[in-house]
């Protein structure tokens, strides 16, 4: 992300007719980040240089500095039961959140799929038992799975 908040996206869908994307890319005023003005294309390597170009291009007109680099495959998780606070996130050995962020309320978030108080990314993903600990509404009762069974 660059200082003034907007940003450019880099993104991948095998499966579309043209696979490759830039977008430029901000975060609405409820922390979503929104999407417009697709470049779309076939080549990746000629993608990797449009999006090199546009950031390139944007910094030139405004005068503005990277801040923020979003590595792919950062895992995004949402603090679904209250404001992210010190014990209130699994920390894993070596897996530190890479960004943690709380929202001034409780915001719908994903779609409107859910509301989350903030969100938290990491490199590498965590496991469930550590999300069940902190969460438990989130995971099922053990006790519950073996009466499925």
């Amino acid at each position: 992300m660059l200082e003034n908040g907007r940003g450019f996206a880099l993104g991948e869908n095998p499966t579309a007719p043209s696979p490759y994307v830039t977008w430029a890319c901000y975060d609405d005023k409820n922390g979503q980040r929104q999407y417009e003005w697709g470049h779309y294309g076939n080549d990746l390597t000629a993608m990797e240089k449009d999006f090199a170009d546009r950031v390139q291009d944007y910094q030139r007109l405004f005068k503005v500095k990277i801040v923020q680099i979003e590595a792919p495959g950062l895992y995004k998780y949402y603090s679904t039961q209250r404001p992210v606070d010190i014990g209130t996130f699994p920390k894993p050995p070596h897996n530190a959140p890479d960004e943690i962020v709380n929202y001034d309320q409780r915001i719908p978030v994903e779609g409107g799929a859910f509301v989350a108080w903030g969100h938290l990314t990491y490199t590498k993903a965590y496991r469930k038992d550590s999300i069940c600990r902190l969460n438990p509404p989130d995971c099922p009762d053990d006790k519950d799975a073996e009466k499925e069974d």
